[in-house]
């Protein structure tokens, strides 16, 4: 495969990967506490690309502020994003809720870029960020329910949804010279260490060792730890960071269709409009 083709293959391969996400959560909620899975995710992770980088003689940073920069990054994208989506839900967040809160990722990236990246958003861009959000809104209204949203449960989704914002832009900042197999296996050491001691003081280190769990598991830390991962560094690399935020408007849409497939739930005429809006808003975003 060529570079060229590579690249351009990456962004829907990195959106079909990510939606995944969702469905690896709600295969192992029966069987997992949250933030037990995620650290177990993480360690696989370590073990797996610790063996790549060793096989592929590739080496590991010398200098301290690299290793840094890849702690501080894994902190952000994974520990804190992940746990605080996955905290959140678990106690009590409405899943559409919470996909409205990951929507907003794209207009934080876009307001926070230029201060601090020098990144100008174009009004084009801006247009696709706000059609983008408008469709994702609608594929998970259907979801959002009647019931009360808890404030520590949505404020704790909220600042997940800045931490990954923070972490992408960390990443674009500090992350362009390391080989992305190193740079990953760093931040899912940052992203294990922050994550025990929430284990400890939050979970009783529950899993049930069944064959759904495991092949969650196995896809969790393939698919996403390292597949997902590396096309998202590959593409903070190289575009600019409001370009790949905005690819997350096409997340809900995926999800929703991957859930119609393998859960037989529905889809509704607003959701079918919303898939529709996302796209367009994207297009419109990533218009060169």
């Amino acid at each position: 495969m060529t570079p060229t083709l590579f690249a351009r293959l990456a962004p829907p391969l990195f959106v079909l990967i990510w939606a995944t996400g969702f469905i690896v959560a709600r295969f192992v909620a029966p069987y997992a506490e949250p933030l037990t899975f995620l650290f177990v995710r993480y360690v696989l992770a370590i073990v797996v690309l610790g063996g790549i980088v060793a096989v592929a003689r590739v080496p590991w940073p010398r200098k301290w502020h690299d290793w840094r920069n890849s702690l501080i990054a894994g902190v952000l994208l994974h520990g804190l994003y992940l746990g605080g989506v996955f905290w959140s839900v678990k106690h009590g967040l409405p899943a559409g809720i919470s996909a409205l809160v990951a929507g907003l990722q794209p207009l934080a990236t876009g307001l926070l870029a230029g201060p601090l990246l020098g990144e100008q958003v174009s009004a084009r861009r801006w247009t696709g960020i706000g059609i983008g959000f408008m469709g994702a809104a609608l594929v998970v209204a259907p979801k959002l329910g009647a019931g009360g949203v808890p404030p520590l449960a949505l404020g704790i989704c909220i600042l997940g949804m800045l931490s990954i914002t923070f972490g992408t832009i960390w990443q674009k900042r500090t992350g362009s010279n390391l080989d992305l197999r190193v740079n990953a296996a760093i931040q899912y050491i940052g992203a294990a260490a922050v994550t025990l001691p929430l284990v400890l003081l939050t979970e009783e280190g529950h899993m049930e060792l069944t064959l759904p769990l495991i092949g969650a598991m196995a896809w969790a830390v393939l698919g996403l730890s390292i597949g997902a991962i590396g096309l998202l560094l590959f593409l903070i690399r190289q575009g600019a960071v409001v370009g790949v935020a905005t690819l997350l408007y096409l997340v809900p849409p995926v999800a929703a269709l991957m859930a119609f497939a393998l859960f037989g739930e529905t889809l509704s005429p607003i959701q079918l409009a919303g898939m529709a809006l996302a796209a367009l808003g994207v297009a419109v975003a990533s218009r060169n």
